[in-house]
């Protein structure tokens, strides 16, 4: 007895003595068949790491009990040996070794380990066939598996079943039911509880008021906060506690009562720092978590971890903080993350492709030796938000060879997805539309919805409204929203608002914001401004109160629907209206021909003007022919760093030539450094409509020798348009076969308008309507409109007569044909038809905007 006592003091003093030094002492004092003693100093020899003494021992024992079973599996347990711990479990049993609670609670430990949670029914029967489920223990070993393997039910079946049950018991069943999905079933279980007389913890505490949050029910919530303080768990003291709290608050927009919470905090640790922080960046008080950051680290003394790290990154890329980001970027690199978490780097890289530096997330992705499937899918989304989609393409191939399918997750599906955004990339976006339903994604609503923007943007209507059809159950209001929103940004206005048509005449759905911004742009881009108003009138009724975006919206329509006073009216409403308010207005006023009041409202403006505010500026100095208004825009632009923008550096060029000084445009496009295909464009017109058609080929051929652009659809109808004006028909004519075969642009009405304008201008008659019915599909009315005009040129009632039976009815109400066709007959002294068409004209009401001019005397008026 004397040396079994010596021999545990000997194990109790670890930092002198080791494992082998004790065997050698039990060894010779013939204490090593003792299996108690045996079975300390196996645990003694998994406590230091000793695995192969630890199994040596194991293996040389004669007999063997429980004890010395469940000390050999702890030890392999303690060093992360599962797979051998699980092994030895079997054994243990095929042996037909007895075993207790304590095995089947190690043997659960292994498992849980090693995600084998399906095992675990296993091990329930056996601790029901040996009487084992009394162990309160046990039971909640076995509940925490079924639940880690999402078997919820059967966590609750051993939770309903356990003749006793403790605090660890009820914490299990909540937590787990949170864990699960089930926020309202851990509150249940929380009431039925603290029915049972059973009193409360931090842990259940936490649990319930997560819970709360998941839910976002902020009274419930405030009133566990009472009993949290009523039971003396005080969060001020329980920082686990507090945690909870504040992010509860935060997750239901209360802000204020979170910061509260926070500040009285006794001791705050990174978790409270990081609720705090995500509360801010969540309720869009991203100044205020900066704030946090920068707190934490000056004040709190708390170093920020990976969960800090990877929240604001996520708000540095919302925000596209490029500069904020690189500095986390570089702090992770400091503090060693990214060696030690995944997550870091794949936040990053989401951070870099969201604040469109492509290059930098692509060389992180590439020097990163372990990626897993969130790195890839961060990178295909990061070259589809930024245009790269043949990269986003490629990337997407090499990962489907790198994972097999079903280790794909919709992510990877739905990054791809926003690469296929035109006609070429319907087949490969076909071909992801295969894999989702191959995965089993396929009834997945956030999935679907995708599919529909995707074929929206491949052009394929058709396409779009099938899937819509085959959701004709499941479909919502995002579903909606997507074809009626990706109809409108895509150009297809009219399919746009036959959408929201059937959506309104199934009425189980009701419209949203989102659905008015889409039926307002399309009204606008349709000119229907009867429509626009009616959609005006059912945002006022249906929204509380009317979003700046969505004024912004109808400052737009009405702009393009020549209603300007309306669009004042909106703009006026407005309380705080932003730049981009600024900008609509501006932009509705220039459209519509109304210059000086475009400089006025400039004069107002108290925000600090940005590029977009310049454009329309230099737009209205062109409607005015005004060089005046037009230079002291240039002088504010230049102040401002501006002038090197595309858009800006194309309306100083358009301003300048519209003016007569197109050789001061040309120093603004010299000199601007500006390499874009919108400024060449711009150039390759201007000398065009000066009848400069030698100067505007050679600037297209400087244009298409240029190595890092293709001329597109705007620059061949500027180089048309040269062509017509000077009357180059034969390099016209030769432009415009290669267009489609040299430089791959598809012909489109504007391009016909200007080969049908050429051929017209050089008397060219029979071949213009040649052309025309040559194409093999009916044209729009701007390409008949130019051969009537040149009918009219040149006298010829016959084919113009022809031409205008089309026109009038393609467009009865255009007043512009009947008396261009009239002129052609006044000309050629057939009075009787031309007055017959006036009268047409009288009769029907019809009437012809009026033509005019703009001289420059002076202007003594400033911009600002």
């Amino acid at each position: 007895m004397f040396l079994r006592d010596v021999l545990r003091s000997f194990m109790m003093r670890t930092e002198t003595e080791t494992p082998r030094s004790v065997h050698c002492f039990a060894l010779k004092c013939g204490l090593l068949q003792d299996l108690a003693t045996s079975s300390k100093l196996l645990t003694f020899y998994g406590r230091t790491g000793e695995l192969v003494s630890s199994s040596c021992l194991f293996d040389e024992l004669k007999e063997k009990d429980v004890i010395v079973w469940n000390s050999m599996i702890t030890a392999l347990n303690q060093n992360g040996r599962y797979i051998a711990a699980v092994g030895l479990f079997i054994e243990m049993i095929h042996k037909g070794n007895e075993f207790d609670s304590t095995t089947l609670l190690l043997a659960a430990s292994a498992l849980s380990s090693l995600h084998l949670s399906r095992k675990c029914s296993m091990l329930h029967c056996l601790a029901i066939e040996t009487g084992l489920v009394g162990d309160s223990s046990l039971c909640n070993a076995l509940m925490n598996l079924y639940a880690k393997g999402e078997n919820l039910s059967s966590a609750e079946c051993v939770f309903t079943h356990m003749e006793h049950r403790d605090i660890v018991s009820w914490n299990t069943i909540m937590t787990k039911c949170l864990a699960n999905g089930h926020p309202r079933k851990s509150l249940q279980y929380f009431k039925s509880m603290t029915g049972s007389g059973q009193e409360a913890d931090t842990v259940t505490f936490s649990c319930v008021i997560s819970a709360c949050s998941s839910i976002e029910e902020l009274t419930l919530g405030e009133s566990l906060h009472g009993l949290v303080i009523k039971s003396g768990y005080s969060p001020e003291a329980h920082v686990s506690v507090g945690n909870s709290i504040i992010s509860m608050y935060s997750k239901c927009g209360d802000t204020e009562a979170a910061e509260t919470v926070f500040e009285e905090l006794v001791c705050r640790d990174v978790i409270s720092s990081n609720a705090i922080l995500n509360g801010f960046a969540a309720n869009g008080m991203f100044e205020e978590a900066f704030g946090i950051l920068n707190q934490m680290q000056s004040v709190d003394k708390i170093q920020p971890d990976i969960a800090t790290v990877v929240s604001i990154t996520s708000i540095c890329g919302d925000l596209s903080f490029s500069r904020e980001g690189r500095a986390v970027h570089g702090y992770t690199v400091r503090m060693e993350m990214q060696s030690r978490a995944l997550e870091v780097i794949n936040s990053v890289i989401d951070m870099y492709g969201k604040c469109g530096l492509t290059t930098q997330a692509e060389l992180l992705f590439k020097t990163t030796t372990h990626r897993d499937l969130v790195s890839w899918n961060s990178m295909i989304s990061a070259f589809s938000q930024n245009g790269f989609t043949h990269k986003a393409k490629n990337l997407f191939k090499e990962v489907v060879s790198e994972y097999s399918c079903s280790k794909f997750s919709l992510s990877t599906v739905l990054a791809i997805l926003t690469s296929c955004d035109s006609s070429d990339s319907l087949i490969f976006g076909k071909s992801v539309h295969c894999w989702l339903q191959k995965l089993g994604f396929g009834d997945n609503m956030l999935s679907a919805n995708s599919v529909i923007n995707m074929y929206i943007g491949c052009r394929d209507l058709t396409s779009a409204f099938l899937r819509l059809e085959t959701m004709s159950e499941t479909r919502d209001l995002t579903s909606w929203n997507s074809v009626i929103s990706g109809c409108a940004s895509s150009g297809h206005h009219l399919e746009s608002l036959r959408a929201f048509q059937a959506m309104s005449r199934e009425g189980k759905i009701r419209h949203d914001l989102i659905t008015l911004l889409g039926t307002i742009s399309a009204s606008g881009n349709l000119g229907l401004v009867l429509q626009g108003r009616c959609f005006h009138g059912l945002a006022i009724k249906s929204l509380r109160e009317l979003d700046t975006q969505l004024q912004n919206t109808l400052i737009t329509m009405y702009g393009r629907c020549k209603d300007i006073e309306s669009a004042v009216k909106v703009f006026g409403l407005i309380s705080d209206p932003n730049l981009c308010s600024w900008n609509c207005v501006i932009s509705a006023l220039s459209q519509n021909k109304a210059g000086r009041e475009v400089f006025q409202l400039f004069r107002n403006l108290k925000l600090e003007p940005n590029e977009i505010t310049f454009v329309g500026l230099l737009s209205a100095s062109t409607q005015l022919g005004s060089t005046s208004y037009g230079m002291q825009a240039h002088c504010h632009l230049i102040r401002r760093g501006f002038q090197a923008n595309p858009f800006v550096s194309a309306a100083l060029v358009d301003m300048y030539s519209s003016c007569g000084m197109l050789e001061t445009g040309m120093k603004v496009f010299r000199n601007s450094g500006v390499n874009s295909i919108s400024a060449w464009n711009s150039v390759i017109s201007a000398h065009g409509f000066h009848g400069m058609g030698e100067k505007a080929m050679e600037l297209f051929k400087e244009l298409s020798s240029n190595s890092e652009m293709e001329p597109n659809k705007s620059s061949f109808i500027s180089l048309l348009s040269a062509c017509s004006h000077s009357g180059f028909i034969d390099e016209g004519l030769s432009y415009y076969k290669q267009m489609e075969e040299k430089f791959g642009v598809k012909p489109v009405t504007e391009h016909r308008v200007w080969i049908v304008d050429m051929l017209g201008r050089a008397g060219k008659l029979r071949e213009a309507y040649e052309f025309i019915t040559g194409i093999g599909e009916p044209q729009k009315a701007g390409v008949w409109g130019a051969l009537l005009s040149a009918c009219n040129y040149h006298g010829d009632t016959k084919l113009g007569k022809e031409v205008a039976e089309v026109l009038f009815e393609m467009e009865p109400d255009n007043a512009s044909y009947y008396i261009s066709l009239a002129n052609t007959y006044v000309g050629l002294g057939g009075w009787e038809e031309a007055v017959r068409l006036r009268k047409m004209v009288e009769d029907n009401a019809l009437k012809k905007l009026p033509g005019y001019s703009v001289i420059d005397v002076r202007c003594l008026d400033t911009v600002s």
